[in-house]
Parts: C-alpha cells; sequence; structure tokens
C-alpha cells in the first residue's frame, strides 16, 4: 500500500533548494526546467514524474535514493517495510519503493521497484551525478536497460552495474512487472 510520500514532495523540493540558497531560476537553469513547473511543483500543484524529479534533484546535488530519505539525522538501524516511503510515478505507474534506513551514514542506498508492462523512462546524463554507481539486480520478469551506448535484455537473477552520469533507459516491453533492486553507491569512485 502507498503510504503517501508523495504529498511531502513539495516541501521536500522547497526546502533542499532553499537551504543551498538557490532562487527558482538558478535551479530552473541547472536543471534545464521551466522555473513556472518548478514552482509548481513547490506548491504541490503537480507531480513530477521520474525523469523530471530526477533532473531536479541531479541539480540539488542529490539523487533520488537521498531525495526521498528523512535527512541525516542519526537513524534506526532498521527500517521495517510498513514504514518504507512509496512513491509511484505519476505518468508510467512504476512504484519505488525507499527501502534503507535513514540517518545510518551509509554510502549505499536500496531501492525496490515495481516496473509496469510497457512503462519506460529514460533518466538523462546528470553531469552533477559523476562517479556515483548503481547495481540493478531483477528479481522478477524481463526488463530491456540502456546504460550510455549499451542495451542489455535482463532476466531473473540478472544483475547490472552502471555509473549514474551515464543516460539510462529502462524499458519493460515485455507482458508481465518486472521487480528489482536499485543499489545506489554515493562514494564517488
Amino acid at each position: 500500500m502507498e503510504n503517501g510520500f508523495e504529498t511531502n514532495i513539495a516541501e521536500r523540493m522547497k526546502s533542499l533548494r532553499l537551504a543551498q540558497t538557490m532562487t527558482l531560476d538558478e535551479l530552473a537553469t541547472r536543471a534545464g526546467v521551466s522555473r513556472a513547473m518548478i514552482s509548481r511543483i513547490e506548491r504541490g500543484e503537480a507531480s513530477p514524474t521520474a525523469q523530471l524529479l530526477a533532473r531536479l534533484c541531479s541539480a540539488l546535488g542529490t539523487t533520488l535514493s537521498r531525495f526521498f530519505a528523512d535527512g541525516e539525522t542519526a537513524g534506526d538501524p532498521l527500517l521495517r517495510r510498513d514504514e518504507q516511503r512509496i512513491w509511484r510515478d505519476p505518468e508510467t505507474g512504476y512504484l519505488r519503493r525507499s527501502v534503507s534506513p535513514d540517518g545510518t551514514g551509509s554510502p549505499v542506498d536500496i531501492v525496490e521497484v515495481e516496473f509496469p508492462p510497457g512503462a519506460r523512462v529514460v533518466f538523462e546524463q546528470q553531469q552533477f551525478d559523476a562517479g556515483l554507481t548503481q547495481h540493478l539486480w531483477l528479481f522478477e520478469g524481463k526488463l530491456t536497460m540502456t546504460a550510455g551506448e549499451e542495451t542489455h535484455v535482463l532476466e531473473a537473477g540478472d544483475c547490472l552495474f552502471m555509473r549514474l552520469a551515464e543516460a539510462h533507459i529502462f524499458h519493460n516491453p515485455h507482458g508481465v512487472p518486472a521487480r528489482y533492486a536499485i543499489i545506489l553507491n554515493r562514494s564517488k569512485v
């Protein structure tokens, strides 16, 4: 069941921007997103797609995983499933569950994703993500992944390493949902 974290996206976006003393115009320029759209998101009038949210996060110097985290305050090392934040992409319907406990100081974030049949998400190359890496570990279904210039068809059990700074295309042209984990390493390599 979705836990309503999507209602906090507006507040989180604005607080991250203001914490960096960044104006709407500065964020719009860095992210390549219109000032009006960012303003609508911050007022809770628009729900960003995964692609748009990733661009904004990169421009703010964070990742989607960190964006969905509560912050860097000391946290419990155990995060129960019913306490994990869930967000659904309004465009594709893909479901993203933040699995990693917040505030542990770990450079690793784990995300569980349910990717519907027919869904396709393009994450453009982002200069601010240089050095960050991720693994995609597919549990169920099939997924066609493009990382940079290479395309791979993944089957259950397969694991793909990717650099976050590369462009990525997640595509499920198959008739069943794909379920996978993203293991993100925020330690720059």
